[in-house]
């Protein structure tokens, strides 16, 4: 009888270790599910259940479902939601650090993308870090261009534009050619077109196929100004009360899906901006013009970021340039 109980007690005390280590978290993302990086973040947590043996789940919230993007940091940093993707570029306000890769023509390919990230990964590891949040990957948006109601052939046909802003780069970038820059999120971005609340803005392919923008506007200039990246994150005190064979698991498969997303992304990039085409939006290339205009944009905003963020600031910058 003692050794039934003893082999009862057993059973149940390896049935309460099972619970205990089966493990949900929440994550929310801002984008639908038919976007890559929402695409990405579904095989991450699908590859992240199969290796942890269903220990470890993630829910994933897309379409800003949970949280809307200006909120999901937050969240995760606080611990409301264990993890989240958010475009690092949004967090520029809290340190200039996160807006690099939104400096027009810095970065504009998917190499000097891969360049710059490995330049500043280590910096904004430790920003989130001080904060509770650790990094896990992050992937770029295709290369940035110009959607609007009407042709755009120099900075001076910004004028007056009520243009769509999602980061401080886009707003300065309205300021800086006489726009009048109005914060839009991607999943207000259709009804804020639709309804004139903005007449044009500078996004990626990708956020135009997601939104349909050929419905709204007329033409995309591909001016290839940047590829910001989303980020994916975890609350650090979420990750620390994982077994250490699923805190390994997590960095194992984080590592794998950032290459995975940055493969993703670039077969995308060519394919978004056939459906644009074939939606009977006119994809112009930008004219000698405006290349020369926005050149010195991005001169006189790399410039003031390397004002704002010092030291720190010039060695990525350095570490960038050597190629």
């Amino acid at each position: 009888m003692k050794f039934v109980q003893t082999l009862a007690a057993i059973a149940l005390a390896s049935t309460a270790s099972a619970y205990a280590q089966n493990v949900t978290w929440d994550m929310p993302t801002a984008y639908p599910e038919s976007n890559p990086h929402t695409v990405t973040i579904r095989q991450f947590a699908a590859d992240l259940e199969k290796a942890t043996n269903g220990q470890l789940k993630i829910t994933v919230h897309s379409g800003g479902s949970l949280y809307r993007a200006p909120e999901i940091k937050r969240a995760v940093q606080s611990g409301q939601a264990q993890a989240g993707e958010v475009i690092m570029s949004i967090l520029e306000n809290e340190n200039r650090i996160f807006g690099l890769d939104s400096i027009p023509f810095v970065a504009t390919s998917f190499a000097d993308a891969e360049r710059m990230w490995r330049a500043q990964r280590p910096a904004v590891e430790r920003l989130l870090s001080a904060q509770g949040i650790k990094l896990l990957y992050a992937v770029p948006w295709p290369p940035q261009g110009i959607f609007a109601k009407r042709e755009i052939k120099s900075g001076a046909d910004f004028k007056g534009l009520k243009w769509r802003a999602y980061n401080a780069a886009t707003s300065k970038i309205a300021q800086m050619f006489g726009a009048q820059p109005l914060t839009v999120q991607a999943a207000e971005l259709s009804q804020a077109l639709a309804t004139g609340v903005v007449e044009a803005t500078m996004t990626s392919a990708a956020t135009g196929v997601d939104s349909k923008l050929w419905e709204n506007v007329s033409h995309y200039i591909p001016v290839n100004a940047w590829l910001p990246k989303n980020m994916v994150m975890v609350n650090q005190k979420a990750f620390d009360a994982l077994p250490k064979a699923s805190q390994d698991a997590v960095v194992r498969i984080a590592a794998d899906a950032e290459k995975k997303g940055w493969d993703r992304m670039r077969a995308y990039t060519d394919e978004a901006t056939s459906i644009l085409a074939k939606n009977k939006m006119i994809v112009a290339q930008p004219s000698a013009q405006l290349k020369q205009d926005m050149d010195k944009v991005g001169d006189e905003m790399l410039a003031d970021w390397l004002k704002a963020t010092g030291e720190e600031g010039k060695r990525i910058i350095d570490t960038f340039n050597r190629k």
